[in-house]
C-alpha cells in the first residue's frame, strides 16, 4: 500500500514559517532600495531578487496569487508612464526624433502643456526609467503580499491596534460573505422558477441579504461581547500623556523621514528621522497595549530567521542609499546626453543580499 502523506503539525509548520511582520520588512527595505535608484540595471536585479524568493516560497495559499496580480499592475503602470510621455510631452530636453505627432492646438490658459508633438528618445528613456523604479516598488509590495500570511499579520498586532485588527477582518470577511449570500439566493429563486435578474430580482434578493448581514453582525457583537472585546484595563494619567506623545511624535517622524529618502535633498537627514520616529512610535505602541486586556493563542515568535529577513532588506536599502550620496551618477544615469547604463559593482552586490531569505529560511510544508 502506498504511504499516507503526513499532515504537518503546528510544530512543524511553526519551526519552517518565519513571522509575517519579517517578510514586509523585507519586501519594504527593497521598496525604498528601489526608491534610490533609476538604473534599469539595479531595479532588474531587485525585481529578480523579490521574485526568486517567492518563487521558491510562497505555498498554494489564496493570497499567494497575489503575486501574479502585482507584476500585471506594474506592466501596466510602465505602458502608463511610456504613454504620457509620448502623449504629453515631456520636460527633458532631446536631439534624437523618433516620430512627430500631429499637435493639438490648445488655449492660452493651459499653456505649459502640449499634445502630440516630436517624441525624442531622451524623453522616453527617462519616462521609462522613472516608470520602471515605481513599477519596482509595486513588485516589492507584492512579494510581501505573496509571503505574509495576512492572517497571521494581523494576529501579531500590537495590543494598542487590537481594534483596528478586528476592524480589518470584518471588513475582509464582509465582501466574500455577502458574494456568496447573493450567489445561494439567486440559485434558490432560480430552482423555484422565479426571476434572479432585473429590478424586480435584484429587489426580492437584497432583502434577504441585508436581514442576514445585520442577523451577522449581531451575532458577532454578541461573541465580541461574550469574550470581553473593549474591556481596557487601568492607566495612570501620565502614561497615557506619554503614550500620546510618544505616538503622535513618531508618526511625524515617519512622516518627515519617508519624505527625506524620496527627495534627494533629504537625504542626510531621512533615514535617521525616520529611525527615531520608527522608534518613538514602537515605544507608544508597546505603552498603549498595557490598555487591552488580549492574550495570543500561540503567538508567532520573532526568531533570528526573522532577523535575518528583515536586516537583509534593511541592509539592501541601507546600502543603496550610501551609493546615491557617494556616487550618484552611477545610479542615476544620465539620459542628455542619451548614455547605455552601467552595472555598478558594489551596489549590485548589495542588492544580491536580497536573496539571504531564498537559503536561511526553509519552505513552508504545503
Amino acid at each position: 500500500m502506498p504511504a499516507r502523506a503526513s499532515v504537518p503539525t503546528f510544530r512543524q509548520r511553526h519551526r519552517s514559517s518565519v513571522h509575517p511582520g519579517a517578510w514586509w520588512l523585507w519586501a519594504l527595505g527593497l521598496g525604498t532600495a528601489a526608491t534610490r535608484t533609476t538604473n534599469p540595471l539595479l531595479l532588474g536585479l531587485l525585481v529578480a531578487a523579490s521574485g526568486y524568493v517567492v518563487a521558491t516560497h510562497r505555498t498554494a495559499a489564496p493570497w499567494s496569487r497575489s503575486y501574479t496580480a502585482f507584476v500585471k499592475l506594474a506592466l501596466a503602470v510602465l505602458v502608463v508612464r511610456l504613454v504620457f510621455a509620448v502623449l504629453l510631452g515631456s520636460p527633458i530636453p532631446g536631439t534624437r526624433v523618433i516620430v512627430t505627432l500631429p499637435e493639438v492646438p490648445l488655449p492660452h490658459w493651459a499653456q505649459g502643456i502640449r499634445l502630440g508633438g516630436p517624441v525624442t528618445a531622451e524623453a522616453l528613456v527617462f519616462a521609462l526609467y522613472d516608470g520602471l523604479k515605481l513599477a519596482t516598488l509595486l513588485i516589492c509590495v507584492g512579494a510581501a503580499n505573496a509571503l505574509a500570511n495576512p492572517a497571521r499579520l494581523l494576529k501579531s498586532l500590537p495590543g494598542a491596534l487590537y481594534e483596528m485588527g478586528v476592524a480589518v477582518v470584518v471588513a475582509l470577511t464582509f465582501a466574500p460573505n455577502l458574494i456568496a449570500d447573493v450567489q445561494r439566493l439567486r440559485a434558490a429563486r432560480r430552482l423555484r422558477g422565479r426571476p434572479d435578474r432585473g429590478i424586480r430580482g435584484l429587489l426580492h434578493v437584497g432583502l434577504p441579504v441585508l436581514e442576514g448581514a445585520l442577523e451577522r453582525s449581531v451575532a458577532l457583537a454578541a461573541a465580541m461581547d461574550a469574550r470581553g472585546y473593549g474591556r481596557t484595563a487601568d492607566v495612570p494619567a501620565p502614561v497615557r500623556r506619554t503614550t500620546t506623545a510618544l505616538t503622535l511624535g513618531g508618526l511625524l517622524g515617519v512622516c518627515a523621514g519617508t519624505y527625506g529618502l524620496l527627495t534627494a535633498e533629504g537625504g542626510a537627514y531621512g533615514l535617521p528621522v525616520l529611525l527615531a520616529g520608527v522608534a518613538a512610535a514602537l515605544a507608544g505602541l508597546r505603552l498603549g497595549g498595557r490598555r487591552t486586556l488580549r492574550t495570543r493563542y500561540r503567538p508567532d515568535p520573532w526568531d533570528p530567521r526573522a532577523w535575518l529577513v528583515a536586516g537583509s532588506g534593511a541592509a539592501v536599502a541601507a546600502l543603496l542609499a550610501l551609493a546615491s550620496a557617494s556616487d550618484p551618477d552611477a545610479l542615476h544615469p544620465g539620459v542628455v546626453p542619451l548614455t547605455a547604463p552601467a552595472l555598478p559593482l558594489w551596489p549590485a552586490a548589495a542588492v544580491l543580499l536580497a536573496l539571504l531569505p531564498a537559503f536561511v529560511v526553509p519552505k513552508e510544508p504545503s
